[in-house]
């Protein structure tokens, strides 16, 4: 069929209804059209009825109250409005729900020319003419990418309705509740997350990913947006511009106020910070390439000899347990050691009191971080709940890192005790150091790591050790890297405004890099391969207990630090060292329950981070 033709049908088809009644009649309708139009034609544009998407409609279609034309026509029965429910039943319970019926805007309000109306057919250009009528463009819209893009005729740009809906526009609420924060980023997501659409307007493809790595975005994944700063609290609402316009308010000029509406005293330097930087992108952020290589290098290679290092032990150690019982089945013990169940004392109370504040604070440190680490996962949203949301976590996470400053502040002392108050240790300052009671690595740390792989590999005895074992050393010294690795980053973090008043903003990324990391490293090795050297291997499981009392039978100690036994006897102090057995509900229940419980958190915590690697959100 021609064009012209199409074009004119919905005309010659409305004519052919106008002149037409009988048609009308046989649907029932009141009054036919033509009739109306008799008295109305002066108002209504027969063409524009025609071709509008009520063409097809008679009068009394939507003016059902009209029934009589003499009553009609004699003023008794007044033109009603018009209930478009009737028809738009979906459009007219979204628009139940909308500010604009609380505010008194009816569905004429919007669509004023009822009788000529033509399909939108997702012109989105349509929408934004409307939407003006109202609310003046104050905000730039228009002159923004998104406004630019749609009055170009691109349909993929976001205009009114794609944040706001078409009919059910919903109140944004207070600018600090929790819709209204999660508002500010839920609908940019819906585009910018949209791979399709993010490739075929050539837009950045890691804004979303390089936000949700954020601090910010893993607290808005968590349900928590009111907390930190969306999308358009750095790039506005309604006012989007490039960067490198002079207006954009993520313009090099305009940082410091657009960052200093949530830091407060911010300086030039902290608007340095990469805001979508990426790790994987060595072109443009090497920086945070390189440290992320350096921190995978450093967490493989930790865990690759840790891991096999804690496989061969397990192995050997079920064999050794093997071949104990079989030496007790046949009448005999291959240690026998005489007053093997008297204790004797390897802590002292101040250690056991440290040792309960590293308990409580790594664990208090993990139930609170992990969750942000893990932010994609469903338990990671359950735990953050039972926490009681992401301000408690914070809190508690601080509280934590305070007890952990607290210890690792002693261990210094101790240290300074040990080195040069003690004087019960003989020797000057480098015979303390490598000496046996030291925690120092040393050359027989050497002899001791080759001895325990001769054992795993069946081709020697198992060592015996002095006070201090090599696995040992490695765990106290961790304590050190950790502190500058975990404990500086964390404090950088925690107070943004004072480190950024003189370390440019990218070293918060390098910051966040390196604090990540170095706890996914302390979590996974303290859950591993730390709980299997003191609790999970053979010879101790399920728990080993004298870091909760300090105690140890002579059968342990020589079997265990056979060198460290001699020696004291040599040297004619075992007796010194002697204890009476440890008893009483502080040991026995509370100690012993909060043993167990914290290795059960510290089991459970490595099984979902284990979960989290296999099933990635």
């Amino acid at each position: 069929m021609p064009r012209v033709t199409l074009r004119l049908f919905p005309l010659l088809l409305f004519l052919l209804l106008v002149s037409a009644p009988s048609a009308f009649a046989a649907q029932g309708l009141a009054i036919d059209p033509a009739t109306c139009l008799g008295c109305h034609g002066d108002k209504i544009s027969i063409p524009l009825m025609a071709e509008s998407v009520h063409g097809r409609n008679g009068c009394t279609s939507c003016h059902v109250e009209i029934v009589d034309l003499t009553r009609h026509m004699k003023g008794e029965v007044k033109v009603g409005k018009v209930q478009c429910v009737r028809c738009h039943k979906k459009e007219a319970a979204e628009h139940a729900n909308s500010v604009h019926l609380a505010k008194g805007v009816t569905c004429v309000g919007c669509h004023s020319d009822i009788h000529r109306i033509t399909h939108w057919n997702k012109d989105k250009r349509r929408v934004l003419a409307i939407c003006v009528k109202c609310h003046k463009d104050e905000r730039g819209f228009r002159e923004s990418v998104h406004g630019k893009a749609v009055l170009a005729g691109n349909q993929d740009s976001a205009a009114c309705n794609d944040c706001h809906n078409l009919h059910e526009i919903k109140q944004v609420g207070d600018a600090t509740s929790h819709v209204n924060r999660e508002f500010h980023t839920k609908v940019c997501l819906k585009c910018h997350a949209n791979k399709e659409l993010v490739k075929r307007n050539h837009l950045p493809e890691t804004s979303v990913e390089s936000y949700m790595s954020s601090y910010h975005g893993k607290n808005y994944r968590l349900g928590y947006p009111e907390k930190v700063a969306g999308c358009a609290d750095c790039h506005t609402a309604h006012s989007i511009l490039p960067p490198n316009d002079p207006r954009s308010s993520v313009n090099e000029a305009n940082l410091v106020a657009t960052c200093g509406k949530c830091h407060k005293h911010d300086s030039k330097l902290f608007t340095k910070f990469y805001a979508h930087g990426e790790h994987n992108d060595r072109e443009h952020y090497p920086i945070l390439y390189y440290t992320f290589m350096a921190m995978t290098g450093l967490l493989v290679s930790t865990f690759a000899v840790f891991w096999l290092h804690t496989l061969l032990w397990m192995v050997r150690g079920f064999v050794e347990n093997r071949e104990k019982a079989a030496a007790l089945a046949e009448g005999h013990q291959l240690h026998q050691v005489e007053e093997g169940h008297k204790q004797y004392r390897r802590f002292q109370p101040r250690h056991v009191f440290l040792h309960l504040c590293v308990i409580v604070s790594f664990l208090g440190l993990s139930l609170t971080g992990l969750p942000l680490k893990f932010s994609d996962q469903g338990w990671a949203k359950v735990l953050m709940g039972i926490i009681g949301g992401a301000p408690n976590a914070a809190f508690i996470h601080r509280i934590c890192a305070g007890i952990t400053f607290f210890y690792f502040g002693s261990a210094i002392l101790l240290s300074i005790h040990f080195l040069f108050i003690r004087k019960d240790l003989k020797g000057n300052f480098f015979q303390k150091l490598f000496g046996p009671e030291s925690l120092c690595p040393n050359l027989r740390d050497i002899n001791d790591v080759a001895a325990m792989v001769r054992w795993f590999f069946f081709k020697g005895p198992k060592p015996t050790f002095e006070r201090w074992t090599y696995w040992e050393k490695f765990d106290f010294l961790a304590v050190f890297w950790g502190m500058f690795a975990i404990g500086g980053s964390g404090l950088m973090l925690a107070l943004p405004e004072l480190f950024g008043s003189f370390l440019p903003g990218w070293a918060f990324n390098v910051a966040t890099i390196i604090h990540s990391d170095e706890a996914l490293l302390a979590t996974g090795f303290i859950f591993s391969v730390h709980f299997f050297n003191t609790h999970g291997r053979p010879e101790k499981f399920p728990m080993d207990f004298v870091i909760f009392n300090g105690q140890m039978s002579k059968h342990e100690f020589v079997e265990e630090r056979g060198d460290q036994w001699a020696r004291y006897e040599q040297e004619g102090i075992t007796e010194k060292f002697a204890a009476k057995r440890s008893s009483g509900i502080v040991y026995d229940f509370l100690l012993k329950t909060f043993g167990f419980t914290a290795v059960f958190i510290g089991c459970a915590l490595m099984a979902l981070m284990i979960y989290a690697f296999i099933n990635p959100g």
